[in-house]
């Protein structure tokens, strides 16, 4: 069944997963988390894209996210893609790190923000990387560390983070404020305006969601729920108007009904910056120095394949082209084209400026 168009626009609120392919590590050891903290810092202020909570797992994470006016499919293929091209490089690998799509949840901020930073921000704890809520104050690879002020902001993209250990607060002073100051600066002010009693009161919050255990009411999409959680924020109880569902969306009925109206269809296909057939097969042709009539020989020359695998792999896995009507493009048969892509994959995951010819 064609997946659902996601729903992005600057300003929206979203709750962001991925995992690693076969519930396989994508963080193997501190230089890869911090590889991937040091690119993320960097593609977050230079999209001004605001991050709110985060959380490394070994084998997935967790973003909350407002995105700027770079859509949050860009913002994420460029994180994802780079780090996964490093990562096999560093590793020796070779093949896909995530698994399929990552996930995006639009989520109602009034009601759902501060549960979402508390829920992202325990997850070490619920993982067990961290034994108790105190070696969570001090754990480097989880926002929650950053709130209670007791780690230097890694997102902060003027901070390297190539160092052997993320360093304690105060081992590195700004003067200027970057996105990712005034980020943090605004999730505290929901606690308090003196930052020492917000900073306590975030932590006061943290800790009650301690025994709320896995929060299915925020780690899966869709309305129909109850709100739950200590929030001021949720009532907890059940709303009889809750009806209208999308599991693209986390909020009520009425908020559901208005990210749908304003921001996409909810029996759109994903578009995923769907560039025309015909103009896609033009651009890869000329970078990949061949003519129309040569992508259409039968010939297999390297130039020749290349071209095809990464139309192949562009048109029907990104761009959800129906695989007939690219082989009647190519002239070739559906089953190479469902080769063609997987090889195409392989190149994209390694030459990273391919994407380039899709945006």
């Amino acid at each position: 069944m064609p997946r659902k168009a996601r729903l992005d626009a600057p300003g929206l609120l979203q709750h962001v997963i991925a995992r690693g392919i076969e519930g396989r590590e994508i963080f193997t050891d501190d230089t890869d988390r911090r590889s991937f903290l040091g690119r993320l810092a960097n593609i977050l202020e230079e999209t001004r894209t605001q991050c709110y909570a985060w959380a490394l797992i070994p084998n997935h994470f967790h973003l909350l996210l407002r995105t700027g006016p770079t859509p949050l499919s860009q913002v994420m293929r460029r994180l994802m893609t780079g780090y996964a091209v490093s990562y096999n490089r560093r590793h020796q690998r070779a093949g896909h790190l995530f698994q399929n799509r990552y996930r995006s949840i639009v989520c109602e901020e009034q009601t759902y923000l501060l549960e979402l930073v508390r829920y992202i921000h325990l997850n070490p704890l619920r993982a067990k990387l961290v034994n108790d809520l105190t070696e969570l104050d001090h754990y480097a690879w989880g926002g929650h560390s950053v709130l209670t002020g007791k780690r230097t902001n890694p997102l902060d993209a003027t901070f390297m983070c190539h160092t052997d250990d993320m360093p304690e607060i105060g081992d590195s002073e700004r003067n200027v404020k970057t996105l990712a100051d005034v980020t943090v600066e605004e999730v505290l002010g929901h606690f308090g305006a003196n930052l020492t009693d917000a900073r306590h009161n975030y932590r006061k919050f943290v800790e009650k969601g301690i025994r709320q255990g896995r929060r299915n009411d925020l780690k899966h999409s869709g309305l129909n729920r109850a709100a739950g959680g200590e929030s001021p924020m949720v009532s907890g109880e059940s709303d009889p108007k809750r009806e209208l569902t999308d599991d693209r969306v986390l909020g009520c009925s009425e908020f559901v009904a208005r990210v749908i109206e304003e921001h996409g269809d909810s029996d759109q296909i994903e578009p995923e910056n769907k560039v025309p057939l015909a103009e896609l097969i033009r651009r890869i042709v000329k970078h990949c120095g061949i003519t129309m009539a040569q992508l259409h020989s039968r010939r297999r020359q390297t130039n020749i394949s290349m071209a095809r695998s990464i139309i192949s792999y562009f048109a029907v896995d990104v761009m959800n082209y129906a695989g007939t009507e690219l082989a009647k493009e190519l002239r070739i048969s559906r089953t190479s084209v469902s080769k063609a892509a997987l090889r195409g994959k392989e190149l994209a995951d390694a030459n990273p400026e391919l994407w380039d010819l899709v945006g």
